[in-house]
């Protein structure tokens, strides 16, 4: 049994790719899909739960499936972005399992995320829950090279697309969350 739990968890496929139903339940943390009568229990971050239809509405979730020897857990994305990153996530930095990739999910935006790496920007990454100094120094250390002028070039332009009003918004939330405001609060406050 355990030789086949290793196989599947050193296993670069999915064996499970996107749910599509109906959403039965939606909380912050977690969704359920009734994909055919069987209901989906998946973790999502909160970037894919402001996404969401109402209960009742058709869905689909990305997916990627994490087997470990006491569990399998399904988490679930909005977009192909979220998904890409929660894998290169818990792929390839080391002592990033699915629960911090999920606090990152749900702290950064992925474009964001993707200028703090190859910005090196140390500070922006350990306000996220979960994330300290040594975490996200480590996160930019070991992706730096697979996210970078990439990711500079789309956090840049990312930033002069935004109107004049959008962007004061933005940088007040960015002021919030650098005097220790969570993202999400941060929103609520602005």
């Amino acid at each position: 049994y355990t030789g086949i739990l290793r196989w599947f968890r050193h296993r670069r496929n999915n064996m499970i790719t996107f749910l599509q139903g109906k959403l039965v339940e939606a909380l912050p943390t977690q969704v359920v899909v009734d994909v055919n009568g069987v209901g989906y229990e998946a973790l999502i971050p909160l970037s894919s739960f402001n996404k969401l239809p109402q209960p009742g509405g058709t869905v689909k979730l990305l997916t990627q499936l994490v087997i470990r020897e006491d569990a399998h857990t399904l988490y679930g994305f909005m977009t192909a972005a979220e998904r890409d990153l929660f894998r290169l996530l818990v792929n390839t930095v080391s002592g990033i399992g699915p629960k911090i990739a999920l606090n990152i999910l749900s702290g950064i935006s992925v474009t964001a995320f993707r200028g703090a790496v190859a910005g090196g920007d140390v500070k922006a990454l350990s306000q996220i829950s979960g994330v300290g100094k040594k975490t996200a120094e480590r996160i930019i250390v070991e992706l730096r090279d697979k996210i970078g002028a990439v990711g500079a070039w789309e956090a840049a332009s990312a930033r002069r697309a935004l109107s004049p009003d959008d962007q004061k918004i933005n940088d007040a939330v960015l002021a919030l969350m650098a005097l220790g405001f969570k993202q999400i609060d941060a929103h609520d406050a602005v």
